[in-house]
């Protein structure tokens, strides 16, 4: 992270990062979304089922290990949790060097990923507004997880999060946006949480390849998807290593991660999974 970047990142709570990944990784990647897309679909409504904690049932699939939700249909959405289970892959974005360089550059301790999702979104489907107004709120535990702080070492960030894109979206295609600043706001948001009707929120058009890295202490969503292109997207969450999963499936447990998905790991990559 260079000067510019870090100075961007401390002033808006985000920044995009242009070509982050190899042509060959998102080609890779995308295809092996397609595939797990049409798994999850198969079984999304099957047992053995999970309540998370944050409402939504999931479908846990043994065979492949990811926990699953949503549908498929106009306004709909699938998100699909612990995908480093199900295809190898994905391994390419564990401890990803020019990844890592952004993470350690804005989290002080030893960073772990707490955090794993491909997100699919479907004609008309929008990310309600969610996130800012945590600066300061020392009695508020949930807060206090997505704090961003600057200290005597610069910036210092509780939970953040790398959005990995494997095919070009425009605004009209359902880009992720944001209320640039909003990270060190003392105010609760006075608008509602459709993204589409706040005059706040910034669209962040993007190329494959490219990604944003952002704190969670930001006001964020996703902008309608009026495209006939399903919205995909790969989110790698990190956070200090005590901090346990914030995926809503297994949240504040530890990672799930399973024994055969550690064995394919090298040392370092395992290191990002263990909190403890």
């Amino acid at each position: 992270m260079n000067e510019i970047e870090k100075y961007e990142f401390d002033r808006k709570g985000y920044i995009i990062i242009r070509k982050l990944l190899k042509k060959e990784h998102v080609k890779n990647l995308l295809s092996s979304i397609n595939l797990l897309e049409k798994h999850a679909i198969k079984n999304l409504k099957k047992p053995p089922r999970k309540m998370s904690p944050w409402g939504p049932e999931y479908h846990l699939n043994t065979k492949k290990g990811y926990h699953a939700q949503g549908e498929k249909k106009d306004g709909g959405s699938i998100i699909i949790e612990d995908f480093w289970n199900a295809d190898s892959t994905f391994d390419c974005l564990i401890n990803h060097g020019p990844t890592m360089q952004y993470i350690n550059a804005v989290i002080q301790t030893r960073p772990t990923i707490n955090n794993s999702e491909i997100r699919i979104r479907y004609y008309q489907n929008k990310t309600v507004s969610h996130g800012g107004n945590t600066h300061g709120k020392s009695s508020n535990l949930s807060s206090q997880k997505y704090k961003y702080s600057f200290g005597e070492n610069g910036i210092d960030c509780m939970m953040i999060r790398m959005i990995y894109f494997v095919h070009d979206c425009r605004n009209d295609q359902g880009a992720f946006c944001v209320s640039p600043g909003t990270h060190k706001s003392n105010l609760t948001s006075p608008y509602n949480r459709n993204p589409d009707m706040d005059p706040s929120m910034v669209g962040l058009e993007v190329e494959a390849g490219d990604a944003i890295l952002f704190t969670e202490s930001l006001r964020h969503g996703g902008f309608s998807n009026f495209s006939q292109q399903s919205r995909k997207t790969i989110h790698v969450g990190y956070g200090p290593h005590w901090m346990m999963s914030q995926n809503m499936a297994t949240m504040d447990e530890k990672p799930f991660i399973l024994p055969k998905t550690f064995a394919r790991l090298s040392e370092k990559q395992s290191l990002l999974f263990r909190p403890w």
